[in-house]
């Protein structure tokens, strides 16, 4: 009888309490944070939708409107903003294409889920990566 009771206390989940310094020692899984990711790029593109329709906008009205598009992107801030939302697009796209997949129940193990949540985050910085080589003009 002893027995039964220990193993039905060994099977309860643990509830924790999670204060700040708690927080920062919890070690989140990959997948967790391929999720939270996932969450802030689709905020981030929603938040500057207006800044890159404006942007669009100026691209495509007229030769002076383009050169003004040309001045603004041009700038070095405005590029690293830019690299931002590229990334933003990418990471959200490789998350979703991954979520996607865990919706059909194609990698659902723990294993195969923490694996496709590393290979979305490196896809997602090794393609950000290769845009922001060129909008740097590095090739």
């Amino acid at each position: 009888m002893v027995d039964a009771q220990q193993d039905i206390k060994k099977d309860r989940p643990i509830f924790r309490n999670i204060g700040l310094a708690q927080l920062i020692q919890y070690r989140l899984p990959w997948a967790g944070k391929v999720s939270i990711l996932h969450r802030v790029s689709g905020a981030a593109l929603f938040l500057m939708l207006p800044f890159l329709l404006y942007l669009l906008d100026q691209s495509l009205a007229s030769e002076i409107s383009y050169q003004k598009f040309q001045a603004i992107t041009g700038h070095p801030l405005v590029k690293i903003m830019i690299l931002g939302l590229i990334w933003s697009f990418l990471h959200h796209f490789c998350a979703g294409i991954r979520y996607l997949l865990l919706d059909l129940e194609i990698g659902v193990e723990k294993v195969d889920a923490n694996r496709s949540a590393i290979i979305v985050f490196l896809l997602g910085l090794a393609l950000t990566a290769i845009v922001g080589l060129k909008l740097f003009d590095l090739y």
